[in-house]
C-alpha cells in the first residue's frame, strides 16, 4: 500500500470520526434539553401532588376534629386547630379526653375517604408526663387497607385499652412522604458517559485500524525489499553461470585447458553460491514450520572464538582488518549447540565486516554476569538508524538502501541469530550510532 493511499485512509477516518462526534454532540444537546424539560415537569407535578396531599390531610383532620367535637358537649372553636408543622407532620388541638383507639378509627376512615393511601403514625399529648404517646405504625396496603405493622408492639391500641388522660393535641406523622415527594432526586442522566464510551470505542478501533495499516505497509515494504534483494542475489550467479556456459559452448579450449578449468571453476563456485542462498531461505522457512531441535554440549567459548577469529583472518580479512578478543570471563564454559552457536557468531562478525565503509575493526569481549555469560560484539561500521534498530531482528527486514544493493543478503541473518539465542534461554540487544558503529550484546546462561 503506497503512502498516498494510507494518508487518504487516515484522512477519511479522521473525517468520519469528527462527523460522528459532531452528530453525537448535537444529539447530546437535544437529549439534555429534553431531560431538563422532563425534570421540570416532574418537579412541578411533585409540588402539585405535595400541595394536594397537604390539602387532603387538612380536610381529613378537620373532619376528624369535628367528629370528636360533636361527640363532646363542650365543642370549641375549630378554626386554626389543624396545623402543618412540617411537610409530613401535622398537629390538631383538642381540649378533651381522647381515646387512642377511637382516634385511630377516625383517622383510618377519613384518610380512606380522601384517598390518602399513606402509612401514618399518630400520637396523643399526655399532659401528666408532658410527652407524646405514640400509637402503632399504621401501614396501608391494597389488601388489608390500614393495619398495624405489628400486634405485639408497645404502642398498640385497642378498644379495651383503659385510657384516662387529658390531651391538648394529637399529632399525625407520615414517614414515607419525605422519601416519596421530597427526597426523590430529580436526576439528570448525563449523556456524556454514553458519548464518552462511544468515542473511546471508535477511537480504539480507529487507532487499531491505522496501526494494522501501517504494520501491513511495513510488511509490504519488507517483502518488496526482500524480493528485490533476492532477485539481485539470485540474478548475479545465474548471469555468471550463463556467461561462463556460453563461453564454454562457443570457444574451443583444446589448446587452452587452463581457461577451460577457470570457466568450469566459475560455474561450480557460482552454482554453490546459488545453492547456499536458496538453502538459507529454505532453512528459515523450515524453522517456521518445524520446532527447532538443539543438540547441546559443553563448549569452551574462548576456544571457539579463537578458532573463528583465525578463520576470518585467513579467509575474510586476509587483506585488511582486525578482530580483537577481550576474553575477561572468569568461566567461559557454556552448554550450547555447537553448529547453531557458531553460526550466530559468524553472522555477527560477517555483518560487522559487510556494513563497514572503512578498514573493519571488530572487538569481541566476554565477561561473567551473575550466572550468565555476556558476549559483546563492537564494530566501527556505518551504524544503524534508531528507528531501524528495533526492526533489524524481524525476518526479511533489511535497512532500506533504495535501489543500491552493494551489501548482499536476504535479511535473515539477525532473525536467525535472535531465534537461536532465545532458544538457548538468552537474549540479544543492539546499540548503534552513525559515529560509534554498532554493538551487539548476547547474554546466555552458563
Amino acid at each position: 500500500m503506497i503512502r498516498k493511499n494510507i494518508n487518504a485512509v487516515v484522512f477519511l477516518g479522521v473525517i468520519s470520526l469528527a462527523s460522528i462526534l459532531f452528530v453525537q454532540l448535537i444529539w447530546m444537546r437535544k437529549t439534555i434539553a429534553i431531560q431538563k424539560t422532563n425534570i421540570a415537569i416532574q418537579e412541578k407535578e411533585e409540588r402539585l401532588n405535595l400541595k394536594q396531599f397537604s390539602e387532603d390531610v387538612h380536610i381529613a383532620l378537620r373532619n376528624v376534629l369535628e367528629e370528636i367535637s360533636t361527640m363532646k358537649a363542650d365543642s370549641s372553636d375549630l378554626y386554626g386547630a389543624v396545623k402543618q408543622v412540617r411537610t409530613n407532620y401535622f398537629t390538631v388541638d383538642i381540649n378533651e379526653e381522647l381515646h387512642p383507639y377511637y382516634l385511630e378509627t377516625l383517622l383510618k376512615r377519613e384518610f380512606y375517604n380522601h384517598s390518602i393511601h399513606q402509612d401514618f403514625q399518630y400520637g396523643i399529648y399526655d399532659c401528666f408526663s408532658d410527652s407524646i404517646v405514640f400509637g402503632n405504625l399504621i401501614k396501608f396496603t391494597k389488601d388489608s387497607l390500614y393495619a398495624p405493622v405489628s400486634d405485639t408492639l408497645t404502642g398498640i391500641t385497642s378498644a379495651k385499652l383503659n385510657w384516662k388522660k387529658d390531651g391538648h393535641y394529637f399529632t399525625v406523622f407520615f414517614p414515607n412522604i419525605l422519601s416519596e415527594f421530597i427526597e426523590k432526586p430529580s436526576e439528570l442522566i448525563s449523556p456524556w458517559i454514553y458519548i464518552s464510551i462511544i468515542v473511546l470505542l471508535v477511537f480504539i478501533f480507529f487507532t487499531y485500524t491505522i496501526t494494522i495499516i501501517y504494520r501491513q505497509k511495513r510488511l509490504s515494504d519488507v517483502k518488496t525489499d526482500f524480493i528485490n534483494n533476492m532477485t539481485h542475489e539470485l540474478k548475479t550467479p545465474i548471469s555468471t553461470i550463463g556467461l561462463s556456459s556460453e563461453m564454454l559452448l562457443r570457444s574451443d579450449f583444446t589448446n587452452d585447458p587452463e581457461k577451460l578449468q577457470r570457466y568450469a571453476s566459475i560455474i561450480y563456485k557460482e552454482n554453490k553460491r546459488l545453492e547456499n542462498q536458496v538453502e538459507r531461505v529454505l532453512n528459515v522457512a523450515k524453522l517456521d514450520t518445524e520446532p527447532l531441535v538443539l543438540k547441546k554440549e559443553a563448549l569452551q567459548l574462548d576456544t571457539m572464538l579463537l578458532e573463528i577469529k583465525d578463520n576470518f583472518l585467513f579467509n575474510q580479512l586476509e587483506k585488511e582488518g582486525n578482530i580483537e578478543l577481550c576474553l575477561n570471563a572468569e568461566k567461559n564454559a557454556i552448554v550450547a549447540d555447537p553448529i547453531h552457536f557458531t553460526n550466530v557468531i559468524y553472522n555477527l562478525i560477517d555483518n560487522a565486516i559487510k556494513y563497514c565503509d572503512k578498514i573493519p575493526h571488530i572487538t569481541i569481549s566476554t565477561k561473567t554476569l551473575d550466572r550468565h555469560l555476556q558476549i559483546t560484539f563492537s564494530d566501527n561500521g556505518i551504524g544503524i538508524k534508531k528507528e531501524d534498530v528495533k526492526l533489524i531482528f524481524d525476518k526479511f527486514y533489511r535497512v532500506p538502501t533504495g535501489n543500491l544493493h552493494n551489501v548482499k543478503g536476504f535479511g535473515l541473518g539477525l532473525f536467525y541469530v535472535k531465534l537461536i539465542i532465545e532458544a538457548h534461554g538468552g537474549k540479544i540487544t543492539c546499540e548503534s550510532s552513525k559515529i560509534n558503529g554498532t554493538t551487539f550484546t548476547i547474554t546466555i546462561p552458563q
